[in-house]
């Protein structure tokens, strides 16, 4: 009996330690899923931002996109075409604003003319340009007046290239430069700090130097809306010299039609396809188009009646034999210049292979971005999407560089000294 009880109670004994062994395994699982519950929520609460620090983002996003736009606004407010009296104190602000943004800020500025390409795109180095404005000219002034360009690279190459071609030629004549497109003037000016005389400043540093024989020899293309311009800057300074000048543009004389041609259209002509074709690495015209391959020179277009002049263009080169040679606009003035027109014609001319290159004095922003660009509207993309050609190639070169138009320059300048000109202001 004894016993029986014994073993009951050393069973009763052990169940408990049985039930209190589950009762703390119960415990301890309750603990830890409790500890993980709470790594969890700090986890998701490190994950997920604060209230304050999304105010913070915010703020910090509202402060840039305002230091930007006051960066936009300054360089519209330089973005024009006439000077005033702050003009050199609001190049010196653009500039400065844009030199404390941080990189991020600077590729938010966006506004009516400006964009992060304005002080950030590099088109070279502006201490190899010489702006040509400075005193002591003597009696005898040559001012090479151009539209100007805000590439480093070509304004002195091309420009730069047409100006020392005339000093050379014209040792006792000072040179001096002109541009005729304020916007241009103003941008180099903010960006590079290197001041170009406009028409007005040049003209009246000729008058402060006691300059007696002006001769103006305009680098632009044709008869046009700012040759027209140019002359009527001329005209208000005409009684300040013994003598003022005004040589002929590249082109020489407009003509009455399309057909109408002069000597300075063929010598361009020739000039301008024996460098492309040389450039496209061809012995000749003749072997570039057995190879099938079309050249296509692209000008700027104008609303102005000298517009004809690039039909002429396209009659000389066809007077001339280059069957494989296109002059195209980027204004599309005339119609028969627009990009969509000119493929149309080496489309049916049959030629796969095309090669762009602009009929301008400098290789700029219509060369690199219209011509060359990667945009859809950009010549080179339209050529690329019409799938009619098996190659695009572009060579951005200004006609300014090439060595026998700087001669054509040196020309019309000889002529004008000479009096042969193609206006007297006097």
């Amino acid at each position: 009996m004894k016993k029986k009880i014994v073993v009951l109670m050393l069973s009763a004994a052990m169940t408990m330690s049985m039930m209190t062994g589950c009762g703390n395994t119960a415990k301890d699982d309750s603990a830890s899923t409790t500890t993980e519950t709470t790594k969890d929520a700090e986890a998701t609460e490190e994950a997920e931002p604060t209230e304050e620090a999304t105010e913070e983002a915010t703020d910090d996003s509202a402060s840039d996109q305002e230091a930007a736009d006051k960066v936009a606004a300054l360089i519209d407010q330089i973005y024009v075409q006439e000077r005033n009296d702050n003009t050199d104190e609001q190049c010196k602000e653009a500039k400065e604003a844009w030199d404390a943004l941080t990189d991020a800020q600077k590729e938010l500025v966006e506004g009516e003319n400006a964009d992060p390409d304005y002080f950030g795109r590099d088109t070279g180095d502006a201490s190899k340009d010489d702006p040509l404005n400075g005193d002591d000219i003597g009696d005898n002034e040559l001012l090479v007046v151009s539209f100007g360009t805000s590439f480093n690279g070509s304004r002195a190459a091309d420009i730069g290239g047409i100006e020392k071609a005339l000093q050379t030629a014209y040792p006792d004549w000072s040179v001096r430069r002109a541009f005729t497109a304020q916007i241009i003037i103003n941008h180099v000016q903010a960006r590079d700090d290197e001041k170009i005389d406009n028409m007005d400043q040049a003209l009246q540093r000729a008058v402060d130097n006691g300059v007696k024989n002006l001769v103006v020899q305009p680098t632009h293309l044709m008869h046009g809306a700012e040759y027209d311009e140019l002359t009527e800057a001329v005209e208000g300074y005409k009684d300040k010299f013994e003598s003022v000048t005004i040589a002929e543009p590249l082109l020489g004389e407009v003509g009455d039609s399309d057909d109408a041609v002069n000597d300075d259209k063929k010598a361009v002509a020739e000039a301008i396809t024996a460098e492309a074709v040389k450039t496209a690495g061809y012995d000749d015209l003749d072997a570039a188009e057995a190879d099938g391959t079309a050249f296509v020179f692209m000008g700027h277009g104008t609303s102005h009646t000298a517009k004809i002049s690039y039909s002429q263009m396209q009659s000389q080169m066809n007077d001339l034999g280059y069957k494989n040679v296109f002059i195209g606009t980027v204004e599309g003035e005339p119609e028969d210049t627009a990009c969509e027109a000119v493929i149309e014609k080496i489309k049916e001319a049959g030629y796969k292979k095309v090669v762009l290159r602009p009929l301008m004095v400098v290789a700029g922003d219509h060369a690199n971005n219209d011509m060359a660009g990667d945009d859809e509207d950009s010549w080179k993309s339209q050529f690329e999407a019409s799938g009619a050609f098996d190659k695009i190639d572009t060579q951005i070169a200004g006609l300014g560089e090439i060595s026998s138009i700087q001669d054509l320059y040196v020309a019309h300048s000889k002529a004008a000294i000479d009096g042969k000109s193609a206006s007297t202001a006097n």
